[in-house]
């Protein structure tokens, strides 16, 4: 079982009683405003998304990790890989993404994990790039991409909700640089 320590943070795969502080985290209205379409998603949609993760774990090598504060064993929310099927036009790329509850927003906690998940991506998984695709105005998202060193590559829209999007991107001769 894949598990990264940081210094603050335990990035693990998910276990039956991180849905209901997950399905917390979906249920808020600003946790989810950047997120698809802005809707919020109840207990039954965050286990059918949950469910997911784990399957793409499965299929791909790399997946979405709980992220767990080391030291009190909350669920912060998650951080982690997918790929982007919503967004055909970034294919054949893997993105990587996070969401916390908007009691863990602005300790570092996003970054720390994102940081974890973007070496993970390009040593352990060996992929030669990464990306992460942002809704335009999310700042604090915006913030954490240029902490990883990615660079703003190309803007977009969203093929269903039709909200602009910026494509960010990171190599892995840019990470070792």
């Amino acid at each position: 079982m894949i598990e990264i320590r940081t210094p603050r943070l335990i990035l693990r795969r998910w276990h039956d009683d991180d849905l209901a502080p997950m399905a917390d985290i979906n249920a808020d209205p600003l946790v989810m405003r950047w997120i698809g379409d802005g809707s919020v998603l109840d207990l039954d949609q965050t286990a059918e998304a949950i469910e997911r993760w784990e399957e793409e774990w499965d299929d791909e090598g790399f997946g979405l990790f709980a992220v767990e504060l080391l030291a009190s064993g909350e669920l912060a929310g998650f951080a982690g890989l997918s790929v982007p099927e919503y967004l055909p036009e970034a294919l054949p790329d893997v993105e990587i993404s996070w969401r916390l509850g908007r009691q863990f927003w602005g300790q570092g906690y996003a970054s720390e994990a994102a940081q974890a998940v973007l070496e993970f991506a390009l040593q352990d998984r060996g992929l030669d790039r990464v990306i992460a695709i942002d809704r335009i105005g999310n700042t604090a998202s915006e913030n954490v991409m240029h902490k990883l060193g990615m660079t703003a590559e190309r803007e977009t829209t969203h093929p269903v909700t039709g909200h602009a999007l910026c494509v960010y991107g990171i190599d892995l001769t840019e990470y070792q640089a």
